[in-house]
């Protein structure tokens, strides 16, 4: 099959205002004064995410509902700025927005609006399938409407990826994308049994592969049965923002699985984009390029995928 993309990245598309605070908790206090200041970017999970396998060489697409407001001119800029092909859908309650409230130590935390989106909002199957049927891969974030876009993606015959985030193996609205990608990443954060939700997703849906994301300790790969660790990979700079990582570490592993190489390979590839993520200021998005990739991943230069 003839296909003019290899990765459509479906949802995610939205704006981070980035809020540096002195410590998480943040305790109570009349008011703050911030330093390096406030910021606001284009850049949430899809965006990452579209950004990680651009800069790694593979042809992304992007497609998701944006408003007609100034938040959907800044994700418009972003990637008109980074020559990422986007196809936007209008959304009537506007852009996705969130504020990110990150500490000292990188970690963060995000209040989403979710005045935004609506029960209705859907993407056009039609749009869908087209830009399906000229895909390779389709990875899917878990909003709404993407949800719906599910059976389509998998009625043209494109692989799917998503990432489930922090589910805790029990919220309904997450099983849909677990039980219909092929590949399903997730993090560890709020799993009671990690190695049981990834069997278990297995069991009941389609994936061949489930990746479970652990911070500094890396990250769990459930193939074939065989239940394997990732080592973390020690990051080329002191550690600014963990937002993002989860989503460079799919990029990364991505640009292995669709290069058909091995899964332990896909996953150090994971684990050195997420490194690398954790060291780009909050208030940028930026993505790791493939020649650092391959050369922090210890891979010959032409042995790639």
């Amino acid at each position: 099959m003839n296909t003019d993309i290899d990765v459509l990245v479906l949802g995610g598309a939205g704006v981070d205002t980035v809020v540096h605070v002195p410590e998480l908790p943040l305790p109570f206090a009349d008011s703050y004064m911030i330093r390096p200041g406030i910021v606001t970017r284009a850049g949430q999970s899809g965006d990452f995410v579209a950004l990680g396998t651009h800069a790694l060489g593979l042809r992304t697409h992007h497609l998701d509902m944006i408003g007609d407001d100034p938040e959907g001119d800044l994700v418009r800029a972003l990637h008109r700025d980074r020559g990422i092909p986007f196809t936007e859908v209008r959304q009537p309650g506007g852009t996705k927005r969130a504020v990110n409230l990150v500490g000292p130590d990188g970690r963060r935390l995000s209040l989403y609006d979710d005045t935004r989106a609506g029960a209705s909002d859907r993407l056009p199957g039609d749009v869908v399938r087209d830009l399906a049927r000229a895909s390779r891969h389709a990875h899917v974030v878990i909003t709404h409407p993407c949800a719906h876009a599910l059976p389509a993606l998998r009625e043209a015959g494109a692989t799917i990826s998503t990432d489930l985030h922090n589910w805790d193996g029990v919220n309904p609205y997450h099983e849909p994308f677990a039980h219909e990608a092929d590949l399903v990443f997730v993090s560890t954060t709020a799993l009671a049994d990690p190695e049981r939700t990834m069997r278990a997703i297995v069991e009941r849906g389609k994936a061949r592969a489930v990746v479970a994301t652990a911070g500094s300790e890396g990250a769990y790969l459930l193939a074939d049965g065989e239940l394997t660790h990732i080592p973390a990979v020690a990051p080329p700079a002191p550690v600014v923002d963990s937002n993002g990582a989860g989503d460079a570490f799919a990029a990364g592993f991505l640009y292995g699985w669709l290069g058909g190489e091995p899964l332990e390979r896909c996953g150090r590839y994971g684990a050195v984009a997420g490194a690398h993520a954790c060291t780009v200021p909050s208030t940028r998005t930026d993505a790791i390029g493939l020649a650092d990739l391959l050369d922090r991943a210890g891979v010959p230069a032409g042995d790639g995928a």
